[in-house]
């Protein structure tokens, strides 16, 4: 269906790779004006040429840019937050630095564009904010994820309380879940695991292998997800957490 987005205005981030990018795109194919931002500005190319309105340079974990966006670009209709990190270790293995900086960038930078975007959205009494978490951390433990899973069941805390305190001023909050999918991140840990295990194609079949449906997911399918609860079609739906995890969690 083409047009399900058509006279909404989205602001999302991590727009570079993975589900950020194929979120953006995907609004912007859904009739969505889309502002896309990344930190790596150069890892947008490609998107206005597709659709897209805007790229522009942000850093999630800079507060005052935010806000300085959230001004310069006035309500909008939607507000996709999907960046992360992916933190490997125990406990013991977590410094204070990487706590830190894993809820810094993987819960606080939603903290902040709901922050600076939500009064917009409350003005013109709409708006659904989309928050990326994850089946680790929502639902079940993951070997050494800790401050990674952590972070996401933080995601579907904060995703919650957002949802319950505007429920009745127009604001939807909701949280995809997602299970192991296809993105240079994950090629990036299958890299790095290869050293551990003899090699990339090994790490790959092991990642692939411990997926019920046999296979990874794929960051459109997720894409998929955050159109539908950026449309009117998704208008009852508030304070969900959505999982798309080729049965992981069973």
């Amino acid at each position: 269906m083409t047009d399900r987005l058509k006279g909404k205005f989205a602001f999302c981030t991590a727009s570079g790779a993975g589900i950020g990018r194929a979120t953006a795109l995907a609004f912007a194919r859904a009739g969505a004006r889309v502002v896309a931002s990344d930190l790596n500005e150069a890892a947008m190319a490609g998107l206005r040429e597709a659709g897209v309105a805007e790229c522009v340079a942000l850093d999630a974990r800079d507060t005052s840019a935010i806000e300085a966006m959230a001004k310069r670009l006035g309500p909008v209709d939607v507000l996709f937050n999907a960046a992360g990190f992916v933190h490997h270790g125990t406990v013991l293995d977590t410094s204070e630095r990487d706590w830190d900086f894993c809820f810094d960038l993987n819960v606080k930078s939603m903290h902040r564009t709901i922050k600076a975007f939500l009064p917009g959205m409350l003005a013109q009494a709409r708006g659904s904010i989309i928050n990326i978490a994850s089946s680790v951390g929502a639902s079940k433990a993951a070997p050494n994820r800790y401050v990674y899973g952590a972070t996401k069941a933080a995601v579907v805390g904060l995703t919650k309380a957002v949802a319950i305190d505007f429920i009745g001023k127009g604001i939807r909050c909701n949280a995809i879940c997602p299970g192991t999918i296809q993105t240079p991140s994950l090629d990036e840990r299958i890299k790095a695991l290869g050293r551990d295990v003899g090699g990339e194609e090994k790490a790959r079949r092991m990642f692939i292998e411990r997926q019920p449906m046999g296979r990874l997911g794929t960051a459109d399918e997720m894409a998929h997800i955050a159109v539908y609860l950026a449309s009117d079609e998704s208008l009852y739906t508030t304070g969900s957490t959505f999982f798309s995890d080729g049965g992981f969690t069973l």
